[in-house]
């Protein structure tokens, strides 16, 4: 048998930061030569790591190959796949690299991006690498750095066991079924319409459903994470009048008063039910799922959620082992 080839995922999504949020908020905007510039120092950095070969998705606006055209002592190969500019795309991309031998997974998109990824596979760790308007499970990284934490996982420089960990995820059940997954939160809205799919605005909102706490965030997890309920819990909170009020940046650059009704902890494996009969289910932040009238659905918070990389602790170990230190030819290193 031949010996393991290191091999890294790659998915970028052209259409991350490019919802109306943006238009109607201070939302942050990553231009096409930006994604480029970050996919090519992301190269870079698995190169110094030893990765030798790149599994990538063929992304609708040509991204990808704009910026591996130019990589030089790497096997880039481009999956073999339709691609529709939808989220499918990425869904059936990270399958695809699952099931070729890929060690680490890493994306450019937002929370949607890392959504679809997870729903298609749970076993290869990601390395999210935020390029969207409101996220909060991608990291703003540099891409050098990204690519070289993904890369010494790929290659076993690092122990994987001591850089990787699982997140929690909300699972979403329509009338007993499972029907899909949120890896922040669920908002359900007083909407029986999808129309532009983004939120950015409470006002429409009757209950949000966040996986944890995420003090840094903007968007709907923001009012969650304003609450005085413990760090590493799921939080339920129902909006109204009657309650407490609570000052939240649910848009970048913009603080709104949110009517919060009633707060509660959620945990582990208990399903939550949505009080509200009928609406639309926002899932990490696009409305996505109509709840028609009679329908009843619930949201429960597991811990079997996707497979992080951990950056810093990545690079902190890779440093400490003396990864990136060699002898200078003609001289003997001393401690």
């Amino acid at each position: 048998m031949g010996e393991r080839v290191p091999t890294v995922g790659l998915i970028v999504n052209p259409a991350a930061g490019r919802d109306i949020r943006r238009l109607v908020a201070r939302g942050r905007f990553v231009p096409d030569e930006e994604k480029v510039n970050i996919v090519q120092r992301i190269l870079a950095g698995l190169q110094a790591a030893g990765v030798s070969r790149v599994l990538a998705m063929p992304d609708i606006a040509g991204l990808a190959r704009a910026a591996t055209g130019q990589a030089e002592g790497m096997e880039i190969q481009f999956l073999k796949m339709p691609i529709i500019g939808k989220e499918r795309d990425s869904m059936l991309a990270a399958k695809a690299m699952a099931e070729g031998g890929a060690a680490a997974i890493i994306t450019l998109g937002g929370d949607g991006t890392s959504r679809a990824v997870a729903s298609a596979q749970l076993k290869v760790p990601l390395v999210a690498v935020s390029t969207g308007t409101n996220n909060v499970f991608p990291v703003l990284v540099e891409g050098t750095m990204a690519g070289l934490a993904a890369g010494l996982v790929a290659t076993g420089a690092v122990d994987p066991g001591s850089v990787i960990s699982s997140r929690p995820m909300l699972e979403i059940s329509i009338d007993g079924e499972r029907s899909d997954i949120a890896l922040i939160d669920v908002a359900v809205a007083r909407l029986s319409h999808v129309g532009a799919r983004a939120i950015w605005s409470a006002d429409q909102i009757a209950e949000i459903f966040v996986s944890g706490t995420y003090p840094t965030s903007i968007g709907l997890a923001s009012i969650a994470s304003r609450l005085p309920v413990g760090p590493g819990e799921g939080v339920y909170v129902r909006l109204g009048e009657g309650g407490v009020m609570v000052s939240a940046p649910v848009t970048p650059g913009t603080f709104h008063d949110v009517p919060v009704k009633h707060w509660s902890a959620m945990q582990f494996g208990e399903p939550v039910a949505v009080a509200t009969e009928s609406g639309t289910l926002a899932v990490d932040g696009e409305r996505s799922i109509v709840l028609r009238p009679g329908q009843t659905a619930s949201v429960t918070l597991t811990r079997e959620g996707p497979r992080v990389i951990g950056i810093d602790r990545t690079l902190q170990l890779a440093g400490r082992a003396g990864t990136f230190v060699s002898a200078q030819a003609g001289e003997q290193n001393t401690p």
